[in-house]
């Protein structure tokens, strides 16, 4: 059955709101993405980029109003949340149905050119460190020279324990200033999609794929991301934005 445009805009309108109480300062964290990737493709006609683990396209409709000549790949492997976004912004980005770090996952994107920039937002915290280390060595092979990794998560601070715990306090107090943490959570937005009868066909093939990543993740903190990363082929790496433990990680190939 088909989703149409108004039941689609409701779904990711809804799906907006209760993405807020897990990232802190999300839109600030989305323009500080757009930031280096505006930066980095200065003066293209037409720069590559793929928003990794991009669910409905939340960050990929921000890039393409902030860069609309460049082409962009929307990257997920959840159905639903591709139609989502594919039937809301068709013309914002390219849909592609892929799990990160599954093999043949970089071909399905069928590239014609080395990407300009890859970006993502909470997606990269789940491999388990080999793993990732893996996708960080397969993305910087796909990257052009000079071309970026731009990752937005909830990476813990260096230091230690105590720092992290005062940077999870921060977020916190951020999150309840601007009234994030309230209202429908992750749990409850899939529980009421699954109420809708338009997106049972999409929910049945969502139910063929592995159960997606969910928790804390692996645990990595920002500067283990950094040594993977380099470790991988980037030239540089390092953090450009912070709020508590939300980040914006940048690596240089």
């Amino acid at each position: 059955m088909a989703v149409s445009m108004t039941l689609a805009e409701a779904w990711v309108d809804r799906w907006e709101r209760q993405q807020e109480r897990y990232a802190v300062g999300r839109e600030e964290r989305f323009a500080a993405i757009a930031d280096v990737v505006e930066e980095v493709t200065r003066g293209q006609p037409a720069p590559l980029v793929a928003d990794l683990g991009s669910g409905p396209g939340s960050l990929a409709i921000r890039l393409a109003a902030r860069l609309p000549h460049a082409r962009i790949l929307a990257v997920d492997v959840d159905p639903l949340l591709l139609e989502l976004g594919r039937t809301r912004a068709p013309e914002a980005a390219r849909y592609v149905q892929a799990l990160i770090g599954e093999d043949g996952w970089l071909a399905a994107l069928e590239l014609d050119r080395p990407l300009d920039a890859a970006v993502s937002t909470t997606a990269l915290h789940y491999p388990e460190p080999d793993r990732l280390r893996a996708i960080y060595r397969e993305l910087a092979a796909a990257l052009r020279p000079g071309g970026v990794l731009v990752n937005g998560d909830h990476l813990a601070p260096d230091g230690g324990p105590a720092l992290s715990s005062l940077a999870t306090a921060v977020g916190r107090g951020c999150e309840q200033r601007l009234g994030a943490a309230s209202g429908e959570d992750w749990a409850g937005w899939w529980a009421e999609v699954r109420r809708v009868p338009e997106f049972a066909d999409l929910l049945a093939a969502r139910d063929l794929r592995p159960a997606p990543a969910t928790g804390d993740g692996n645990g990595l903190s920002a500067r283990a991301h950094e040594e993977l990363l380099l470790a991988a082929g980037f030239r540089e790496a390092g953090t450009v934005w912070r709020c508590g433990d939300s980040c914006v990680l940048v690596a240089v190939r």
